[in-house]
């Protein structure tokens, strides 16, 4: 059975696909400001500001003085505030407290386009061959990510005996955003084929296997993120004097060193890199007269533009500022990434 969709006319079909485009595309940038906004509220120590999940009356802000107060009062019974921010005062706990509101409230948003859109295309007879199982997905991975953002939230709030969320929570949360966003660029791309009977049934393996390789990287970010390790180690290429730091694998930990060692963490970071770099070269030499073709020039550029950019925010110990921008390139590498793939297993059919 044909994916494409089969309107009554080709005007209908036009429209249609416009619009669902246009939507994908809102919904895209939408998600991209989410995982800008959550990367601020972690960098930030903000994610354990609110300790209750209401979905629908924590969608309204504080009114007045006694509800800050009161909001005050829950986080002070954190482990976070009795350890790292017993001397925070009110009106600096209200910094934290927006950052967590505003990105819950960015979360409640996109909810409300996607499903709203998803219901005008259902009624408008749009959601044809496939269409309706694929957005219907990204509505229910868009719940699934508000129940995993409580989750990771939990972590630190009593459920476990960390001060700050899990990394490895924190990194499920950041993955599926990554796969939202991914199959949002894929849907936008297939929507956007030329009628011309082209359909992308396979993949070009070699850089189907690249994408999943900058995913990995991008899931050993959020780690990174997640343990402060980008702040521990700030000398590049050695980590304190040495290739392989000291503190690499603790014995004690076993497995749990790649979750929870600040400097595996780090350095597993950094080895995906050097690979990333390393499988650019590859590919670029393997693909030399066709790199056009496979949309793998700014692809490229990117990547380079990101493996600098990562040097730079660490030796500068990752202020927020030039970690949110290293974190913003890396979404925008791995779009590209997945738009190469979608080019290559065109061109293997023609």
């Amino acid at each position: 059975m044909s994916n494409e969709i089969q309107p009554q006319n080709r005007k209908t079909e036009k429209r249609a696909r416009l619009w669902m485009r246009r939507w994908l595309v809102l919904m895209g940038l939408m998600v991209y400001a989410m995982i800008l906004v959550g990367g601020a509220t972690r960098l930030t120590d903000s994610g354990l500001s609110i300790t209750e999940w209401k979905p629908i009356s924590g969608a309204l802000p504080p009114f007045g003085q006694a509800d800050w107060i009161s909001l005050f009062e829950q986080y002070k019974q954190t482990t976070e505030f009795q350890v790292q921010n017993a001397a925070m005062t009110l009106q600096e706990f209200e910094f934290i407290y927006w950052w967590e509101w505003g990105h819950r409230l960015l979360g409640r948003v996109i909810g409300l386009v996607a499903v709203i859109g998803f219901l005008i295309f259902l009624a408008k007879g749009w959601l044809k061959s496939g269409w309706t199982w694929r957005f219907g997905l990204l509505i229910l991975l868009g719940g699934l990510q508000g129940a995993i953002g409580w989750w990771m939230v939990a972590s630190g709030i009593g459920e476990t005996d960390l001060i700050d969320v899990a990394a490895y929570r924190l990194m499920t949360h950041f993955c599926l955003a990554l796969l939202i966003i991914g199959l949002i660029t894929w849907y936008w791309l297939l929507l956007g084929a030329k009628q011309d009977g082209r359909r992308p049934v396979a993949f070009s393996g070699v850089l189907a296997i690249f994408s999943g390789l900058i995913f990995l990287q991008m899931a050993s970010g959020a780690l990174v993120a997640g343990l402060d390790a980008g702040r521990t180690y700030t000398d590049w290429p050695m980590m304190d004097g040495r290739f392989l730091p000291s503190g690499y694998w603790e014995t004690a930990l076993g497995i749990r060193n790649i979750f929870e060692n600040v400097a595996t963490a780090q350095f597993n970071h950094r080895i995906i890199a050097y690979l990333i770099a390393l499988v650019t070269i590859f590919i670029v030499w393997l693909n030399r007269a066709r790199l056009s073709d496979y949309g793998m020039t700014g692809l490229v550029i990117a990547i380079g533009l990101q493996i600098a950019w990562g040097i730079f925010t660490l030796v500068h110990a990752a202020p927020l500022e030039l970690a949110l921008v290293h974190q913003a390139i890396g979404v925008v590498v791995l779009i590209l990434a997945i738009r190469s793939t979608y080019k290559a297993s065109l061109l293997k059919r023609t």
